[in-house]
């Protein structure tokens, strides 16, 4: 192998040393394993059709996945997850059931990021690769 390889190896397995070690250290985060493991394992929210995952931890805030935002209505979800309720209108009966069920389960998964230990305040992260699993687009 002449020099310029020898050299240009080097440097190249360098750079993707320093780029392994930048991405380990972004993908190593016990913590959010930690209280992701505290959704995982809990019984109500299991049983739930959407798993709510803790996506990050910093500073105190636990960010969680959720199905809704503002830009897409929670009876797209709804109607996912709930086949019955598909084409009934937003206040027929099954259909703010379906609602109240879903705010339920994420107050509970918000209760229990809160109870634990380190966890100041929670906030919520839309779940594009769920929804565009599903069919749904922003």
């Amino acid at each position: 192998m002449d020099r310029f390889t020898r050299n240009y190896t080097i440097l190249l397995g360098g750079i993707l040393l320093i780029a392994l070690v930048f991405w380990g250290k972004s993908a190593w985060q016990p913590k959010v394993w930690e209280l992701d493991d505290v959704l995982i394992s809990d019984t109500i929210l299991a049983s739930y059709p959407y798993k709510f995952r803790v996506r990050a931890f910093k500073d105190g805030v636990a960010i969680i996945s959720t199905p809704r935002s503002f830009d897409i209505p929670v009876m797209r979800f709804l109607e996912i997850i709930n086949p019955r309720v598909a084409g009934k209108a937003q206040d027929d009966p099954e259909m703010i059931a379906a609602q109240q069920d879903l705010i339920d389960h994420q107050k509970r998964a918000m209760g229990l990021m809160l109870a634990q230990p380190g966890v100041d305040s929670v906030d919520w992260q839309l779940d594009t690769a769920w929804l565009a699993d599903h069919g749904v687009h922003r």
